[in-house]
């Protein structure tokens, strides 16, 4: 959840996860649709399912009945996939697709006050506190950073859980980022070693893989 750009980086999640072995799909249920413009799609449409490198990538859907009719499951059918990683920057989205307490909620967001303050006005309409894990963008990760955002949320049904993942983003990162996308591919290749490093350990706090399942994915990422 977040307004701040995560498109990239769950797709990184989801080719880790499908390197474990899990059937994943990522649904961008953004307002920008960020998603639409980066991953190579099969046609035109306002709603499409397309596969990227494995990862089933879904756009267009404001909730997973939507979803269900375009995969024509019949009434009661299970979706065939592991995970879903659901990109959110509203509470219409958040609502729409029935995300759970129990599920894993993480808020991504940098310190620009953009990202931060919209980002945050998903959990305004809660009812319920939420337990969710922050990420932050950030290249300096001063923990008068942290604050700030805990300060901005002290009135929100929002708690903080586990520390802070702390990404140390700079222009380098940035910039393979972009060439990844011209060459349509998901890898490492150009990253900083923090930010795979970072990736690694966000994959471990996930607690969806061995730790040898995990090394060895993330290994396989760099090399290709």
């Amino acid at each position: 959840m977040g307004s701040y750009d995560k498109a990239d980086l769950i797709l990184y999640v989801a080719k880790i996860l499908d390197f474990i072995g899990k059937k994943i799909i990522v649904i961008d249920s953004t307002s920008l649709q960020k998603t639409r413009y980066i991953v190579p799609k099969i046609k035109p449409a306002k709603q499409y399912i397309t596969s990227f490198e494995k990862v089933d990538v879904a756009v267009g859907f404001e909730n997973f009945a939507q979803i269900r009719e375009y995969c024509d499951l019949k009434e009661g059918a299970e979706f065939n996939y592991d995970y879903a990683l659901v990109n959110i920057d509203s509470y219409k989205g958040y609502n729409n697709f029935g995300i759970k307490p129990q599920d894993r909620h993480f808020f991504i967001t940098s310190l620009d006050l953009y990202s931060l303050r919209r980002g945050l006005q998903v959990f305004k309409k809660m009812q319920n506190k939420v337990s969710v894990q922050k990420i932050l963008f950030s290249k300096n990760m001063l923990v008068e950073e942290d604050q700030y955002i805990n300060f901005l949320s002290k009135d929100l049904n929002v708690e903080w859980k586990g520390e802070t993942i702390f990404f140390p983003f700079d222009q380098g990162d940035q910039s393979a980022i972009y060439a990844n996308q011209r060459a349509e591919r998901i890898q490492t290749a150009g990253l900083s070693k923090q930010y795979i490093e970072t990736l690694g350990y966000l994959m471990e706090v996930m607690n969806v893989a061995k730790p040898g399942e995990l090394k060895k994915a993330m290994n396989h990422l760099e090399r290709n």
